[in-house]
This record gives structure tokens, C-alpha cells and sequence, in this order.
């Protein structure tokens, strides 16, 4: 993983990448107000590496979990990106993993789709050395680290606290433990 240096953290008066709101709501007969973000769907895909047995994960520097929680600001997430392009959820998870993972895919499985702030749509895919096109990594500003986490290792990864880790990465997991 690359060292970090933060060289400055300041509030944003004006945003040009997120939109904040002010949501005035009755509930119950009460009165509320919520002040939320606009937030683009995202694809999350799960990777399988067949002849390694293994997971392909990525890990990468979190600048909104660093504001919040700088020691855990480095974290193990699914391959996958914002919906930002004009292009189908699967297309974009596709491109996705060739552009993070370096590894080429045709097959797509839909594992669900979760509701967060925005959609989160989860696939399933398998690889092999073979389907390996590029090293990965991101692309222009990105710095992703692919890493491969072998399957008889993954519960114990599920509950160690010391490698942060999203929600989206536990239901997948726990997908492919009980549903598959």
C-alpha cells in the first residue's frame, strides 16, 4: 500500500461533487429536519479467483473515513464504482474490475440489490489467470492494491477488527458461505 500524507482538511462551503440537502418532514404529527447527501448507485462485485482459491479484494485510502476515523481510513472493500457513466449496472461492474483488478470478465451473477444511502447492486464473478489483462490498480487518481484473500481465511477475516472493512464485503461473504 502507498504512504499517505494529508496535507490539509478543510470544510467545503460549496460542493461541486455531492449535493447536501434540507429535508422538512412531518412524522407522527412532529416536525423533523434531516440535512442529507445525494449519492450516486453504486456496483460491488465479488470476485473469485478459481485456481487460487482465493478472493479478490481490493484496498485502498478512504478520504471520508479518514475525516471520521483516520486509523481506519486504509480499507478491504469489493472490487466495484459509482454509477456515473451512461452505461447498464452491469457493464459498469465489468469495466469495473477490469480497471481495479486487471482481470477480464464476461459473466456476471447477481447476488442482490441493498438499499443504503443509494442502490448498491452486488454481483458474483469468477477469475482466472487467465482472464488477467493488466496489473489493475485504478485508474488516473486511483491507487488500488488487488489483494487475494484465500476462502478457508475469510471467516476469520470477517471478524477481525483490526482490517476495516464495508458492509457490502460481509453480506457477500456470508452470501457465498450460506446461499451458494
Amino acid at each position: 500500500m502507498s504512504s499517505v500524507e494529508i496535507l490539509d482538511v478543510k470544510e467545503v462551503k460549496e460542493p461541486k461533487q455531492i449535493k447536501v440537502f434540507k429535508v422538512s418532514f412531518k412524522e407522527d404529527g412532529k416536525v423533523k429536519k434531516k440535512e442529507v447527501t445525494k449519492n450516486l448507485d453504486v456496483v460491488k462485485i465479488l470476485i473469485y479467483h478459481k485456481e487460487k482459491d482465493a478472493f479478490v479484494l481490493v484496498k485502498q485510502f478512504r478520504p471520508l473515513v479518514y475525516i471520521n476515523h483516520p486509523e481506519s481510513a486504509v480499507r478491504y472493500e469489493l472490487c466495484g464504482g459509482r454509477m456515473d457513466k451512461n452505461i447498464s449496472i452491469e457493464d459498469t461492474a465489468k469495466e469495473e474490475v477490469l480497471e481495479e483488478t486487471g482481470y477480464k470478465v464476461q459473466n456476471l451473477q447477481k447476488i442482490t440489490t441493498l438499499t443504503t444511502s443509494g442502490k448498491m447492486h452486488l454481483f458474483y464473478t469468477q477469475v482466472s489467470d487467465h482472464d488477467r489483462k493488466t496489473s489493475g490498480g485504478g485508474v488516473e487518481y486511483e491507487n488500488i492494491d488487488v489483494v487475494y484473500l484465500p476462502v478457508k481465511e475469510a471467516k476469520e477475516f470477517m471478524f477481525d477488527e483490526s482490517k476495516p472493512k464495508r458492509p457490502g464485503l460481509m453480506f457477500s461473504f456470508c452470501w457465498w458461505f450460506n446461499m451458494r
